[in-house]
C-alpha cells in the first residue's frame, strides 16, 4: 500500500493508500486489522498513524468540511514529500437504511453523494448542480468497488453525506425518496471525496452500519459491533488493495 522505499511496509508497484476516518476510535478499529506497534508522522495540521504493513491512517475529524480539510492536508503533504497516495478510503461507522443495510452489515459506496448540498425552494430541494455549481456525487472506481464487495460481503450502493445525522422517520423517508439507491449515511465521505478529486486521486467509501437511519434511538445503536465489522472488513481488504491496479479501473 506504500512506496517500496519504505522498508518493512507492505508494498505494490504503485499503490499507496490513505484511510480517513472521522474519529480516533474508527481509526483504531482499522488499525486492529494490521497488528503491531504503530508509528506516528506529524505534518502541518495532521497526524498520521502507520500500522505495520498497513495503510496510513488519519482521524480527519467529524463532518464534511473538516474531513475535506484534513484529507487535503494529508494529500498535499504526501505530494510534497514525493510520495503521493494512489487511493483514499473514507471509512467508519454510519447509519443504514432498513431493510437493505441492517445493523452490523457493510456498505461500499458506488456513489458518494452530498445529501444536503443545495437550496430549498417552493418546489422542493434543488441540488447545487441544478443551481449551476460544483458537483454532488463522486464515483469510486467500479472494479475496485466490486472487488471490495466480493471480499467483504459489503453491499454496493449510494452512501449519503450530510452535515446533520438523520433523526426522524420523516427525514429518512425524504432521503430515500430523493436517493432511492441510498444504503447508508455518514458525515465525511463527500468531504474526503472532494479532497481526493482535487488531487486527482481515486476514492472509496466503506461504512459499517451501527444504527438504522431514522428516529434517534440510542438503545438501537450497536457501535461496538460496527467497529468490529470494520476491523474484519479491513483484514479482508488488505489483499484487494495491494493487488488493485489503478490503471485497470
Amino acid at each position: 500500500m506504500v512506496l517500496p522505499a519504505e522498508e518493512g511496509r507492505l508494498t505494490t508497484s504503485s499503490v499507496r493508500v490513505l484511510v480517513a476516518t472521522a474519529v480516533p476510535v474508527e481509526r483504531d478499529a482499522v488499525a486492529e486489522a494490521f497488528p503491531g506497534a504503530r508509528t506516528q508522522v506529524t505534518r502541518p495540521g495532521i497526524t498520521l498513524d502507520r500500522p505495520p504493513h498497513g495503510p496510513d491512517l488519519l482521524a480527519a475529524g467529524v463532518g464534511p468540511a473538516l474531513a475535506a480539510a484534513s484529507t487535503a492536508a494529508a494529500l498535499t503533504a504526501a505530494a510534497l514529500d514525493g510520495a503521493p497516495y494512489a487511493l483514499v478510503v473514507s471509512a467508519g461507522i454510519g447509519g443504514g437504511f432498513a431493510p437493505h443495510a441492517p445493523v452490523g452489515s457493510l456498505v461500499v459506496a458506488d456513489e458518494i453523494t452530498a445529501a444536503d448540498l443545495g437550496a430549498e425552494t417552493a418546489d422542493g430541494f434543488l441540488p447545487v448542480t441544478e443551481l449551476g455549481f460544483g458537483t454532488v456525487t463522486h464515483l469510486p472506481p467500479a472494479g475496485l468497488v466490486g472487488a471490495v464487495a466480493a471480499a467483504t460481503g459489503a453491499r454496493a450502493g449510494t452512501v449519503l453525506t450530510g452535515s446533520t445525522v438523520t433523526g426522524t422517520a420523516e427525514r429518512a423517508a425524504l432521503l430515500r425518496a430523493r436517493h432511492p439507491r441510498a444504503l447508508a449515511e455518514g458525515m465525511e465521505g463527500f468531504g474526503v471525496a472532494e479532497a481526493a478529486a482535487a488531487h486527482g486521486v481515486p476514492v472509496l467509501e466503506l461504512r459499517a452500519v451501527s444504527n438504522p437511519v431514522g428516529p434517534r434511538d440510542r438503545a438501537a445503536w450497536r457501535i461496538g459491533d460496527a467497529l468490529a465489522a470494520l476491523t474484519d472488513a479491513f483484514g479482508k481488504l488488505a489483499p484487494v488493495l495491494t493487488s488493485w491496479n489503478p490503471h485497470d479501473d
